[in-house]
């Protein structure tokens, strides 16, 4: 699977919103709404060779939806990430977060909470 430019993900997290959508609808949701419909129209067809997104003919119309979970696109960003900048350390991570991030105590005990938990036991706030 290809990496997603700026441009691509926004379109993304739109369309993860609404689920399915016109182009127009996606240039609706844009944080700069004000890029033309020929440009968005073309990003939607790029994330569509790319596999990320499929469509619905409705005449000359198309109504693009997700192919990829947001869930699992951030499962590989963030495996990507975890690799690039912290050599696949998990501890890493966290040591950053708890470092740069200045987690407040609370912040803190609640990871801990997290990481004694069972994998099963630890909901995913998107797919609830």
């Amino acid at each position: 699977m290809e990496d997603l430019t700026g441009k691509e993900e926004e379109v993304m997290q739109v369309l993860w919103d609404l689920d399915r959508a016109l182009v127009r609808d996606i240039m609706q949701k844009l944080p700069n709404s004000e890029q033309p419909y020929t440009t968005v129209a073309s990003i939607v067809r790029i994330l569509e060779k790319k596999g990320f997104v499929g469509h619905k003919p409705y005449g000359k119309t198309h109504e693009y939806y997700p192919i990829i979970t947001k869930v699992e696109y951030r499962r590989r960003k963030f495996k990507g990430l975890l690799a690039q900048y912290f050599d696949n350390s998990i501890e890493s991570v966290v040591s950053f977060l708890v470092k740069e991030e200045k987690l407040e105590p609370k912040e803190i005990e609640e990871l801990s909470k997290l990481i004694s938990k069972e994998p099963d036991q630890v909901k995913d706030k998107d797919n609830e």
